[in-house]
């Protein structure tokens, strides 16, 4: 059965301070939530040079794991709703907040 989109927050990690913190902050104030935290690593790089994707590259691999994790969250999000807009001046808050933004 087709569902309706259900707008979600999915972090893919670059590795700064504080991150997975402001993203459910940025998510709770968009009124939805972050739906998987995606850390970075170089299984990444690893595949893209071999031009596969991680999985067809080594199927057994942690960052593997983690996007049939990620996949699996999607298809079981029953959170379904609509992020509200956030205003500029919000946002640049919440990175000021993060350390961020200057």
């Amino acid at each position: 059965m087709a569902r309706s989109g259900s707008p979600v927050i999915i972090c893919n990690s670059r590795k700064v301070d504080n991150e997975k913190e402001m993203i459910e902050q940025f998510a709770k104030l968009l009124g939805t939530h972050m739906i998987h935290f995606v850390p970075r690593d170089n299984d990444v790089q690893r595949a893209e040079i071999n031009r596969k994707t991680v999985i067809e590259w080594n199927k057994d691999c942690h960052q593997a794991d983690e996007y049939r994790t990620l996949a699996r969250a999607i298809d079981q999000n029953q959170k379904l709703v609509i992020p509200k807009p956030l205003p500029m001046p919000e946002l640049e808050k919440l990175l000021m907040e993060f350390g961020l933004y200057n």
